[in-house]
């Protein structure tokens, strides 16, 4: 216990929390969904979900790290007697951040690839007709989608290698300092196109027309949203927990990282809804809005090489702060369980993460055969799927259950230090609604999978 490694600061802790959280699920899919949903009606859903889900569940998840000062399955060991009730299902759900990591390292390249692309000009000239055919060029190729993919997990094996202060938690410092200034700088340049007003309008201003529509489905896109774009439930937040002191309540800390990670989902609408609006492009054009629709743009703009290569840079920290986050999860299994030391724990991570990367580089059209919809979904969409709307639902319940459970040991851990204190009148909520709405999640997002 006494050699275990901590962080060398608050802003640290913060830092990594909010790299671990920020990534694709707030740069690429919070606007597009948000885009779908009817936009202003959506936010304001998601807001109030955040508060209602977000909050107890990361505030929870930090709470059973630094109460048990390990990883996931370590934390449920100590504070459990190595009850199998506890400690199994925790074995279960931390996969969720090996799966993450195996096709999350993919997507990440691709980004990579696109930013180098802007940064060389070999995108900047491709007629739009051929936008989309670059895009599926580079994900049919495995030799250059794996080499990308490569890279990113060389980037965050040496990260981590370089050990918790010196390398993790100072250099995503670094990215995440470039990446508020990159965001920054891109959502004041939208703000200057044609269509700023109109795209705003709709980006904030909640429609009811938008939500009566589809009430339903509005809803739950929200619930959704707020639920995953924090990575709860894993133990991606519970490592953190176990790396930093009691000075501080974690219930404040849990509204920091929240605050942030809003933040950095919110500028990207900023500058994705105003750009769009000015150019004529759907903003409901789902993931394609990224790699195809986006490009077409910056393509057609004065500027468009340069804003392109700040976009797409924006969006690689994005996910190499949550592929550095995940990582250190990983390579501190290791370290706890296996005791080994960081350097070698790093560098089985790296190997073992991009070996079992590379079905979803190799893979990523054949899924179509035997996804039960068929279409053009791939082995990533599998991956995605048991990790989205399995292990973490799965382990947000296992966290919040014990939690419940142990309500006084919880309060106690949470409460400690100064700041803001976890809520009292939540008790109930937590023993009784959240589990529901949790379980809720989980049979919803069978229903639209299937």
């Amino acid at each position: 216990m006494s050699n275990r490694e901590s962080l060398g600061s608050r802003l640290g802790f913060i830092m990594l929390s909010v790299g671990c959280a920020v990534g694709l699920g707030n740069v690429w899919r919070f606007p597009f969904v948000a885009g779908k949903y009817g936009g202003g009606m959506f936010v304001l859903l998601y807001l109030i979900f955040l508060a209602l889900l977000g909050f107890p569940i990361l505030t929870m998840e930090l709470s059973v790290g630094r109460m048990g000062q390990a990883n996931l399955i370590g934390s449920f060991r100590n504070l459990t007697d190595n009850r199998r009730r506890w400690v199994l299902p925790a074995k279960l759900v931390f996969i969720g951040n090996f799966i993450l990591m195996i096709y999350y390292t993919t997507v990440s390249g691709w980004l990579l690839a696109y930013a180098k692309n802007y940064i060389d000009g070999s995108l900047v000239n491709v007629p739009a007709s051929e936008v989309g055919a670059a895009f599926e060029q580079l994900t049919g190729t495995p030799s250059v989608s794996g080499g990308y993919m490569l890279l990113t997990v060389f980037l965050a094996t040496v990260i981590c290698a370089g050990g918790l202060r010196n390398g993790v938690e100072k250099v995503v410092k670094y990215m995440m300092g470039a990446l508020f200034v990159l965001i920054a700088v891109l959502a004041g340049y939208a703000l200057t196109t044609k269509g700023c007003a109109e795209g705003l309008t709709f980006y904030l201003k909640p429609d009811w027309n938008n939500f009566v529509s589809a009430p339903g489905e509005t809803v739950f896109a929200a619930m959704g949203q707020a639920f995953f774009t924090l990575s709860i439930g894993v133990g991606s937040m519970a490592i953190f927990g176990s790396y930093i002191g009691k000075e501080r309540r974690l219930a404040g800390e849990s509204v920091i990282i929240i605050a942030l990670d809003t933040l950095i989902a919110f500028m990207a609408g900023m500058i994705i809804f105003p750009i769009c609006f000015s150019y004529g492009v759907g903003v409901n054009s789902g993931p394609g809005l990224i790699f195809v629709s986006l490009p077409n743009i910056f393509n057609n703009m004065a500027g468009g090489r340069f804003w392109g290569a700040l976009f797409f840079v924006f969006l690689s920290l994005a996910a190499l702060t949550t592929v550095v986050a995940v990582f250190e999860n990983l390579i501190a299994f290791f370290i706890d369980e296996v005791k080994l030391p960081r350097k070698a724990a790093a560098l089985i991570t790296g190997v073992g993460v991009a070996i079992f990367s590379l079905p979803c580089v190799f893979g990523f059209n054949i899924w179509k055969s035997v996804h039960p919809l068929g279409g053009n979904s791939s082995i990533l969409d599998l991956e995605d799927f048991l990790v989205s709307q399995n292990l973490l639902p799965i382990g947000s319940l296992l966290i919040v259950l014990y939690c419940a459970l142990n309500w006084q040991a919880f309060t106690q851990e949470a409460n400690t230090g100064k700041g803001v204190l976890f809520p009292a009148w939540m008790k109930n909520y937590c023993r009784f609604i959240l589990p529901l709405i949790v379980i809720t999640i989980f049979i919803w997002g069978y229903i639209q999978f299937f």
